[in-house]
């Protein structure tokens, strides 16, 4: 079942063609499944906003600690440093859904 994805970066909406859509999903999708107690992905929201970096999965909150929290972080703003019309990143938002 292909998911949707929707990214904001600054509280800029940032588009998407299809194959950035699903390495930006495979990539978080797969980083929320390596964590404990996760099970399927419905829906999937990410904030990090400076060094603080928020999951909430399917409707709750999902703990991470500071190690997993570092590498979400430079993981996504890595991935997401080379797209089009981004520059410099401060805040960040992805949501992934069914």
């Amino acid at each position: 079942m292909t998911r949707r994805v929707k990214l904001l970066v600054n509280d800029v909406p940032i588009d998407l063609d299809y194959f950035v859509q699903g390495f930006i999903d495979h990539t978080v999708a797969g980083m929320i499944a390596g964590l404990e107690d996760t099970g399927e992905i419905e829906v999937l929201n990410l904030s990090i906003d400076g060094d603080k970096v928020r999951i909430n999965l399917n409707n709750a909150p999902l703990r991470a600690n500071a190690f997993v929290s570092k590498i979400i972080k430079n993981t996504v703003a890595g991935l997401l440093s080379t797209l089009k019309g981004v520059d410099k990143i401060a805040k960040i938002n992805i949501s992934i859904w069914r």
